[in-house]
């Protein structure tokens, strides 16, 4: 063999060894977790809003209110996955609605589009009105 074969072969076992580390410790923080009572007992929903991110909430309110049957079977099902570990990642409100539109259910999110005008943010509506109005001035 040649030596850059036997530093290939280090490097893998090294590697290796330590990927059985971040297992084997993996395990071991787990175990504590899923023997806990209280995490059992804990509402899905409360479960689920500890791990919302960004505009999480607000999809999840506005699934809950547009779709309630279905959202909570989703928010079970994701409570479930959280107590599993299978989710571990904070869900951002873009990630939960591709969720839900995944699955077929179209959530309708409110949507303002901010422009900037004379140094000042304001609506797109409130622009486009503005500049309607002034059109009609000059005519």
């Amino acid at each position: 063999m040649s030596e850059d074969d036997i530093e290939l072969e280090r490097l893998k076992a090294k590697r290796l060894a330590e990927m059985q580390k971040n297992i084997s410790s993996n395990r071991e923080t787990e175990k504590p977790v899923d023997s806990s009572e209280e995490k059992l007992s804990e509402n899905p929903r409360d479960l689920l809003v500890k791990k919302l991110g960004f505009r999480g909430l607000e999809v999840l309110e506005n699934a809950e209110s547009q779709f309630p049957n279905e959202s909570k079977i989703v928010v079970e099902k994701l409570a479930e996955l959280i107590k599993t570990g299978e989710v571990g990642e904070i869900l951002d409100g873009g990630k939960l609605l591709t969720l839900f539109r995944s699955i077929g259910l179209s959530i309708r999110m409110q949507t303002k589009i901010n422009v900037e005008q004379d140094g000042k943010f304001v609506s797109l509506t409130d622009k486009l009105r503005n500049q309607t109005s002034n059109d009609g001035d000059k005519q």
